[in-house]
Order: C-alpha cells, then structure tokens, then sequence
C-alpha cells in the first residue's frame, strides 16, 4: 500500500456508529446539562467581563453589540456543522474523529495532533490567569504567597515557580480522572455560580442604564464593528469540546447537537446583556481598562459588584481549565485507541472508568508549562489551532454531505453548503490575520507531528493493521 493510500484511508462512518453503540469501557453519565455546562464552561471566561468593555471603547462603541452578533453568527456557522457530525458519528474524539471519518487518516491525524497542543496551552494559560485572581483574593484577605511561589522565573524579581497554577491544573486533573460524574457536577456547579454572577450584574446595572448613552451607537462605523467582532470571535467558541465527551454521554445523539446549540446560544445572550447594560451605565469611552465592568460599577455607585465579578471570574476560569483538560484527555484517548499513538494513552481504568492515563499525562504537561514557563507568546498558538479545526469540521460537513446524502442525521446543518462556507471563510480570514511568529510555531509543530505520524501511526494504526483499502467508501 503506497503512502498516498496510507494517508486518505478513512473510518467508514457506519463502522463509527457501530462503535458508538459498544460497550467502551467509559462510564455513560453526562446528561443534556451537564454537557452544556461543559460548553459554558469553555466559551464563558473571564473574558465576560473584560473582552464587552475593551472591544466598546477602542474598536466598537456601544455597536460592540453588532461585534458579538456578527462573531456569534460566525461562530454558529462552526457550532451546526459540529452539531450534524455530533448526532451523526457520537464518538470520543471530536473534530479528529469527524476528519478522519471523511476527510481520511493523515487530515484526522494532524487535527488531533493539533489539538492535543491546543488544548494543554489554553489550560496552562488559563491557569495562569487563575494563579493572578487567586493571589489577589489572597493577598487582600492578608495571605500573600512567598515571592518564589508567586509565578514562573522571569516574570518577577525573586520568582521561581507558579505554585497556584500548578495547585490548581493538578486538583482538576484528579476530579477528571477518578470520576467522570463527580468532575461534571463540580463543573456544573461552577459555571452556574459563574452566570449566576453575571446575570445579577446584568439585573443590577439594568436600573441604571441610560438609553442616551448609546448615542452615537457606532463611533467608530462599521470598520471598527467588524474589527471588533475579529477579536471577540475568540471569546464565542468552546463548545467543541463536550463533544469529546460523546462516549460518556447518556443518549450522545439527541443531547450532544442540543448541547452545542444551547451552550452558545445562552453564552451569546449572556454578551449581548453585559454588552447593553455596560455601555448604557457609563461612557463607552471609559471602559479602555483591565477590569471595564468592575469599574463601570464603581462609577455607578456600586462598589459591591467587585466581590461578584471576582467569585464569578474564578469560577468561569475554573471551568475552561476543567473543559480544555477533559477535551485534551478525550482526544489522547481517541489517538491511542486508533492506534496513531501507542495504545497506551487509550488505557482506561478499571474502577474509575476514565482515560485516566492520558488525563493525568495531559494534566502534567499543563501543570508544568503553567508553573514554570512564561506563556505570553505561547499562547499566540491557541487561536490558529482552533480556527484549523473549524476549518476541517465545516469542509468535512460539506463533502459528506455531497459523498453521502442518504446517511441518518440526527440534526442537520441547514442551508448546506453556503453554512460551512461561512464558517471556513470567517476562520480564515481570522487566521490570516494572526502575527507571523504564529504560523512559524504552528508549523514546527505540525512538522513534529508529520515524523510522529510517518515513523509510527502511519504503521501501526487499527485501519493499517486492517489492511483497509483506501476505496474503502464513507
């Protein structure tokens, strides 16, 4: 078999239903929220509360409202094509298993390579951030951490180590190894103390809204609205990652597409609200700072509001770390059960039922690369890895749908194929935007992944050892 048979090898998508339908060693115990709540989980950040304010004041005005919708309606391009694949192929794995199942092995294998990084970067920085709010809640209850503890070397005099970064990527890498049901209800609970938080703000700053203040509604026309709507796209997507959660799913072909769509669409009413009441509490031209709604209180005469914002920014921080390791894990396991790594990542434990070895192995990495190293620049990574993955899942929703029509699909993504043509155009155009120094490093690490995959996964993945002919029909 040549090495272009090799790499457009596909997963018959029949054959991926029949798995699904398997016993796989995972424990089944996601209901419909709790998946959502995982969705909430990673799109809803701190972000919330300072993404509305900055994008008003520098780029949109109070037409930061029209950069929500318009990245909202981007960004729900991407979320129906992950809802159609979601119903039609429930499988652990995500945008890798949907690549490969139409797309063929090398396109899945690169994906999931992809996001392998992704995935521990976005929790590693965001591990970070949770180490600064910690340390403040800490350093105003008069418990401030030795300097060594305090960050990575090089990111102060004296500091050697981000002990709360690691503390807090090793405490979520437990809960989502030992049990998946507990993991879930912690998750649960904190993104709902998170819109709690933000709903009230929301509701309190409503009384003090005055319409006057939207005037003009965009400053900036509709350059700056468009502008804004590149940066804030950042801040509406995650909901990709419950869908790696398909093999724990209860009823995976029925909850999983209403999971995408509700996490989003409640994240987007969440922005939209915070959007309208900041900047009809204050001039939008105030907002130009690090904490744009916890200051817009204070102006207002609501000094309150910072315990609400502080407890509601952990608690949204807390959540994407849990989603980004519980989806990194996910796609290990998915790596190591097809054979593209060695099978030892798909390793499930006997009594807690989870991929407890690549949780704790992807666990490691970001405890280690959030206590020790400055992410600044790393972090640059996340965003062109994920708008490659839109990019795979809205192209590979189009083509399925042209090789396969006749496929029962649970939902289906309306308006094909002018839905995924949006969805693959806003992401490019996003990544063309990105700094240079982004595709340099993505590309180094695409390249790590291409030797991985020619020097092992090509040989000994399970449609290799199959010896699966590459006519083999989706």
């Amino acid at each position: 078999m040549g090495l272009i048979d090799d790499i457009t090898r596909r997963k018959p998508v029949e054959s991926l239903q029949r798995e699904a339908g398997q016993g796989t060693g995972l424990r089944r115990v996601l209901g419909l929220w709790q998946l959502t709540a995982i969705g909430l989980g990673g799109i809803i950040g701190v972000g919330i509360f300072v993404l509305t304010g900055t994008v008003a004041a520098t780029q949109a005005g109070p037409a930061v409202l029209l950069s929500f919708l318009l990245a909202g309606i981007a960004s729900a391009a991407a979320a129906l094509c992950y809802a159609e694949f979601a119903g039609l192929i429930p499988v652990t794995g995500s945008a890798y298993t949907y690549g490969y199942a139409v797309l063929g092995e090398f396109a899945g294998w690169i994906i999931g390579w992809d996001l392998l990084l992704e995935y521990a970067l976005i929790a590693a920085v965001v591990a970070v951030g949770w180490s600064g709010y910690a340390q403040v809640l800490l350093n105003n209850f008069g418990l401030p951490l030795p300097t060594w503890a305090q960050g990575a070397w090089g990111t102060g005099p004296g500091r050697v180590v981000n002990l709360p970064a690691i503390l807090i990527s090793v405490a979520i890498t437990a809960l989502l190894a030992v049990r998946m049901e507990w993991g879930a209800r912690f998750n649960t609970l904190i993104v709902g103390i998170k819109i709690a938080g933000a709903a009230l703000i929301v509701i309190a700053g409503a009384a003090y809204v005055k319409p006057e203040r939207w005037h003009p509604f965009m400053p900036f026309g509709m350059h700056g609205v468009v502008t804004g709507a590149a940066v804030v796209f950042f801040a509406v997507f995650g909901y990709d990652m419950l869908t790696t959660a398909a093999e724990e799913s209860r009823n995976p072909q029925r909850d999983l597409p209403r999971a995408v769509l509700l996490s989003l669409g409640i994240a987007m009413l969440l922005y939209f609200a915070i959007c309208l009441v900041l900047t009809g509490i204050v001039p939008y031209t105030t907002l130009d700072n690090d904490a744009p709604v916890a200051n817009a209180f204070i102006r207002i005469g609501m000094p309150w509001t910072m315990a609400v914002i502080s407890l509601a920014s952990v608690c949204g921080i807390t959540s994407v770390i849990f989603a980004n390791l519980l989806a990194g894990a996910r796609i290990g396991f998915s790596l190591g059960r097809d054979g593209l790594l060695p099978g030892w990542f798909a390793g499930i434990h006997p009594r807690w039922r989870t991929p407890h070895r690549a949780t704790f192995l992807l666990g490691t990495v970001t405890a280690v690369a959030a206590g020790l190293f400055p992410l600044d620049e790393l972090a640059k990574l996340v965003n062109i890895g994920v708008l490659g993955a839109f990019i795979v899942i809205c192209t590979a929703v189009a083509v399925l749908r042209w090789r396969r029509p006749d496929l029962h699909r649970p939902f289906r993504t309306p308006w094909v194929p002018v839905v995924p043509l949006i969805g693959v155009g806003f992401s490019c155009w996003l990544i063309w935007g990105l700094p240079a120094v982004t595709y340099v490093r993505f590309a180094l690490w695409l390249l790590v992944g291409c030797m991985v995959y020619l020097g092992y996964g090509r040989r000994h993945s399970r449609l290799a050892q199959r010896n699966t002919p590459a006519s083999e029909t989706v």
